[in-house]
């Protein structure tokens, strides 16, 4: 991330840190939902801590982009820094939609 507020940020090292966060955060999260199914619900509660954990590496860097744009030394924009959005907005629905339905598990085990 940039060090000064008149440094331009490294469009293409912030597109991986959010694509590599957003991918452990969705990984996490299915891998919640398939401990969930076996009835392991410890597990996939500690599942589902580890992807939101992951998930805040990806907001941070999106943020700090949202700061850079702000200051006027936002990188400039290209296809893989929508990519890296892109991945990040599918990792969080996914994780959102994935709580609900553990949820419902959960329910269902009662």
């Amino acid at each position: 991330m940039a060090d000064t507020e008149n440094e331009v940020l490294d469009g293409e090292m912030i597109a991986m840190s959010i694509i590599a966060s957003a991918g452990d955060a969705r990984s996490d999260a299915f891998a919640a939902l398939a401990a969930a199914k076996e009835g392991n619900f410890e597990e996939a509660d500690r599942l589902l801590a580890e992807a939101k954990e992951a998930g805040v590496g990806a907001h941070k860097a999106q943020t700090d982009l949202l700061f850079a744009e702000a200051n006027g030394n936002a990188p400039e924009m290209n296809v893989l820094l929508v990519h890296a959005q892109d991945h990040f907005m599918t990792s969080m629905l996914a994780e959102e939609l994935i709580r609900e339905i553990i949820d419902l598990y959960k329910l269902l085990k009662k």
